[in-house]
């Protein structure tokens, strides 16, 4: 199952990812748009120290916040293995049980009267997820942990001879 992956080393901390992802949930689906209609992005730039590192749901095999959530909104897709809590039979009520139990931080209280936790959905409908397509440095990947991890064994190694 492919994954959103990182290369820290890469990003410069452009903000394109969260604009990128703002859009794709917006109305417009433009950039404009969606700051126009106050739509948050759902992948977050933290500094750590002078590095900026790109933060988003990573779609825990034991995800906290499917544990906590009380209303059961909050699951894990078993053929996709997404976690949301959008298009569920139940509904989310706001109590943000889940923002408590995100080990990254990574889920958010939507903008406006409607109580609704928000966090990555992985861009259902788009081949690719949004944060990744408009990545200018391809710091971020769409791709199986294990490329991943190969390809960062092979760098290593290359780095070592």
């Amino acid at each position: 199952m492919k994954e959103i992956m990182v290369h820290l080393d890469r990003c410069n901390g452009c903000l394109t990812c969260s604009l990128a992802c703002a859009a794709a949930h917006s109305s417009s689906g433009t950039i404009v748009g969606a700051m126009l209609e106050g739509i948050p992005g759902r992948i977050f730039v933290q500094a750590a120290g002078s590095r900026p590192v790109p933060i988003l749901c990573r779609h825990c095999e034991d995800a906290p916040c499917v544990d906590a959530c009380m209303t059961g909104a909050m699951q894990k897709d078993p053929g996709t293995g997404l976690v949301s809590n959008e298009g569920r039979e139940q509904t989310c009520v706001g109590c943000w049980m889940c923002i408590m139990a995100c080990p990254y931080g990574a889920i958010i209280q939507k903008p406006g009267e409607k109580k609704l936790a928000l966090k990555c959905d992985g861009c259902p409908g788009r081949e690719i997820p949004a944060c990744v397509a408009a990545c200018p440095n391809n710091a971020l990947v769409y791709e199986e942990a294990d490329a991943f991890s190969e390809e960062r064994r092979r760098k290593a190694a290359s780095t070592l001879v």
